[in-house]
């Protein structure tokens, strides 16, 4: 059951890895911004897509905690490749998903998904090589890393101490607390003259206007940050979270979807992608949510990193 914004890789190979291990040495925290707990929710009482169990508010509680200000960047997982030697599950399945409009040449495609004919699979696409043999990070280091599974997320997590963020956690600090909004940044929906965020403009997925200023992704800290300081939890790239994707509904819809979650250990992603758009994936909102199998990569997907705050020790950067 793969999504509009991103191919499951479930959905037309087995996994048959194992998370490698990997730590060598300690790897440094990127800017940490202190988030205070407390009583909070999560999701929505009016959700807009409730297949995706965006619905209905749920209340929680949270400890303190510390989460980067960015996602993750290709340059700070290089630097975790190059002390560990640790090899990602795209690299060692061999290819990825990615967006086909991105290719330079569309003949590099070596298989689609279904429904989803703007989603390919390119043969060594990796966080190395973004569109696969032949693309280059060079010119884009401070961009989120892409291509990258939960369980190539959470080995980063370990290496830096941390870990990442749970969905309540990601919403707490997208809303910077305790208040009801459907942005970071607030109500205002995004248009070609207010530009808050990297997501997609005009007619997907044929023309792109560009008015952002970016076709792919974005550097990590483009764009205004939320009023908590945290940048492009909105767009951009799709974020994984610690938690197990379900479906909080007694519909058979749900039951089924949930089944599939069950098989396939489905991970939520928060925050949508610079392929989101109101007319087709309306998913860069605080409470939109996706669920992929932890395996999947794609061109549009990352990750940032969560801290416990330990008594007595400085969990800052």
């Amino acid at each position: 059951m793969g999504g509009c914004c991103s191919g499951s890789r479930r959905e037309t190979e087995e996994g048959i890895f194992d998370t490698p291990a990997h730590t060598i040495s300690r790897g440094l925290r990127g800017k940490t911004i202190a988030v205070k707990g407390g009583d909070t929710f999560v999701g929505t009482h009016d959700p807009v897509i409730p297949a995706d169990g965006e619905g209905p508010e749920r209340k929680v509680s949270l400890q303190d905690f510390h989460l980067e200000a960015e996602t993750v960047t290709i340059r700070r997982f290089a630097e975790f490749v190059e002390a560990t030697g640790y090899v990602t599950e795209s690299e060692r399945f061999g290819s990825s998903a990615v967006f086909a409009p991105l290719l330079g040449d569309i003949r590099l495609a070596t298989g689609g998904v279904a429904g989803t004919p703007w989603w390919t699979r390119i043969d060594h696409a990796t966080w190395r090589q973004p569109e696969g043999r032949g693309s280059s990070i060079d010119d884009r280091l401070d961009h989120p890393v892409t291509h990258v599974s939960w369980n190539d997320a959470l080995a980063f997590a370990k290496w830096v101490g941390g870990r990442l963020p749970t969905e309540a956690e990601w919403e707490h600090a997208a809303r910077g607390g305790n208040r009801r909004r459907r942005y970071p940044w607030g109500e205002e929906e995004p248009t070609d003259e207010a530009i808050f965020c990297n997501i997609w403009q005009g007619r997907f997925p044929d023309t792109n206007t560009l008015q952002d200023g970016y076709f792919g992704t974005a550097p990590a800290r483009s764009f205004a940050p939320n009023e908590a300081g945290f940048y492009n939890l909105a767009g951009n790239v799709w974020e994984w979270t610690a938690d197990p994707f379900k479906v909080r509904s007694l519909s058979k819809q749900a039951k089924t979807r949930n089944e599939h979650a069950k098989r396939f250990s489905d991970k939520v992603l928060k925050g949508g992608s610079f392929l989101c758009h109101k007319s087709y994936c309306y998913r860069y909102r605080i409470a939109a949510r996706m669920g992929l199998s932890p395996d999947s990569a794609s061109s549009n997907t990352g990750f940032r990193i969560a801290y416990d705050i330990v008594a007595g020790k400085d969990s800052g950067p």
